[in-house]
């Protein structure tokens, strides 16, 4: 009898841990996105370079492009997409709610975030640190000048940014007083105003932002990080299929650059005897988007309509943009960068 009882234990245990995993893997979100005929992407509108919106009324930027491409994975089409402008502090519920399907608007990967949140971080896409822009004017060159100064530093409220400049106020023993507002064109409005002396954002903010200003060179964004910020997709923790999904797109952009692979170039390689590149591509018998219910082939169409991961940053940050971002950590591995793409085996 207390075999059985044990066994009996054993086989509801058993069966409650597969009912888990076939939730977690269930993709009911890719099955909504296929049956919607369209992804649902959260995204920054106010940040030129990496999402704002054009004349047209069209979302533009690094991060709307990131969602582009999952869209062309699981549909085969970058323009399936809808996009929904959210503040920073709307992240969390907009993906909590059901509200959009993914997250890619410059968001940090941290732990609390990580559990918090009920959360998967997808690959990062763009490594960067949180920094401070002042006026030339104000006449400091070093953030450990500005220590010495009584100030109002301007910061968007709901980031990873104010406990960042908390903590570096502390360290440096300054008397800076924080005001917080709900995106960047508040803090900048009020910067512009003087009713800020300072603002504090990631690095590439601040020069997304210098560069759209009315007067660029009114402004300097001072040397130094003072955190490290790893952005990149975020997806709902209920969907590991989705996820998924949303991870080898990334680092099929990854690999497509270090391959050679790019919008121009990609039906010159549809006939490939290279191993690896059969793989990335899904080609003959490689299996690819079979693993993730979807297109063989699925990294063909990310490629064709958005190029790779180089192309996508040269598009929106790179040198023949007014940003001129040089690629730095966000350069391949093969080139001192920290991208890595996981195998494609």
């Amino acid at each position: 009898m207390y075999r059985l009882r044990l066994l009996s234990i054993v086989v509801l245990v058993a069966l409650a841990l597969g009912v888990g995993f076939a939730s977690a893997q269930d993709g009911h979100i890719v099955d909504r996105i296929m049956e919607r005929g369209e992804l649902i992407c959260g995204v920054n509108s106010v940040l030129p370079g990496f999402g704002t919106q054009n004349d047209a009324g069209e979302f533009v930027g690094f991060d709307t492009d990131i969602c582009r491409a999952v869209a062309a994975a699981i549909l085969g089409d970058a323009g399936a997409i809808a996009f929904r402008p959210l503040t920073a502090a709307e992240r969390p519920t907009a993906l909590a709610s059901g509200e959009i399907d993914m997250l890619s608007r410059n968001t940090t990967w941290t732990m609390s975030r990580d559990t918090e949140w009920g959360a998967t971080f997808g690959p990062t896409t763009f490594y960067d640190g949180q920094g401070i822009m002042v006026k030339v004017d104000f006449g400091v060159s070093t953030i450990a000048e500005l220590g010495e100064e009584s100030i109002v530093m301007c910061a968007t409220a709901g980031t990873t940014t104010e406990l960042n400049i908390t903590d570096k106020a502390n360290e440096l023993g300054a008397d800076w007083e924080l005001s917080t507002f709900p995106d960047f064109d508040a803090i900048m409005d009020a910067y512009e105003a003087g009713a800020c002396d300072a603002f504090t954002s990631d690095i590439s903010s601040l020069v997304s932002r210098k560069a759209t200003s009315a007067d660029p060179a009114a402004h300097t964004i001072l040397p130094g990080a003072i955190s490290k910020e790893p952005l990149g997709p975020v997806s709902p923790q209920s969907d590991a299929r989705f996820a998924d999904i949303i991870r080898w797109t990334v680092w099929g952009l990854v690999q497509a650059e270090e391959f050679g692979i790019d919008s121009m170039n990609i039906g010159d390689h549809m006939e490939s005897e290279d191993a690896g590149i059969g793989r990335l591509l899904g080609l003959g018998d490689n299996v690819a988007g079979e693993y993730l219910g979807i297109n063989d082939e699925f990294m063909v169409d990310v490629i064709s309509q958005l190029g790779n991961y180089g192309e996508i940053y040269d598009r929106h940050l790179g040198p023949d943009t007014i940003f001129g971002l040089e690629r730095g950590l966000n350069d391949l591995w093969t080139r001192g960068g920290l991208l890595y793409a996981a195998p494609f085996r």
